[in-house]
């Protein structure tokens, strides 16, 4: 395309409206978010895994004993718990997580990563720092930038405490 749709719609939008560094700056985002997204589930399609899955991996490896319950990982990768489910789901099905009862009460659920989990996470990780996790277009400051951004945004919606 010869001109950015975004700009372009920002200018209408000012015409129309009224000011629109919001807008273009929220389209923009999710626009990027969008383009991420494609390349990072395309790294990882080789691991058959999608950019959410990969996420609930890493937080297994992450954890003290390589297993969570299902409401702690929703609660640290902030989604949903249908959304826990249908992720823990596949990933079993793959053989990379198992369920088993919390042996501290034996009512809950955890999802604890198996070995050939670690194997995949290893060899997926590898694959997006090679990558630069797809923002190799910005300096070291410039992500340093974008993440306190951000996180202006993330402590306002109450995401956690800053």
């Amino acid at each position: 395309m010869p001109f950015d749709p975004i700009e372009r719609a920002a200018e209408t939008w000012r015409a129309h409206f009224g000011q629109s560094s919001a807008m273009a700056a929220v389209t923009s985002i999710m626009r990027a978010h969008q383009i991420l997204l494609s390349q990072l589930d395309t790294l990882l399609k080789p691991h058959d895994l999608t950019f959410a899955r990969y996420e609930a991996l890493v937080l297994l490896v992450f954890s003290r004993t390589g297993a969570l319950p299902l409401s702690k990982i929703g609660e640290r990768l902030m989604v949903h718990p249908t959304s826990v489910t249908n992720t823990v789901d596949r990933l079993e099905r793959a053989g990379l997580v198992r369920r088993m009862r919390n042996p501290r009460d034996g009512r809950g659920v955890l999802a604890e990563i198996t070995e050939r989990g670690r194997e995949v996470v290893a060899e997926a990780t590898g694959d997006l720092m090679a990558a630069g996790f797809g923002m190799t277009v910005y300096g070291e400051a410039e992500m340093e930038q974008m993440f306190s951004l951000l996180k202006t945004l993330r402590v306002a919606a109450g995401d956690f405490e800053g």
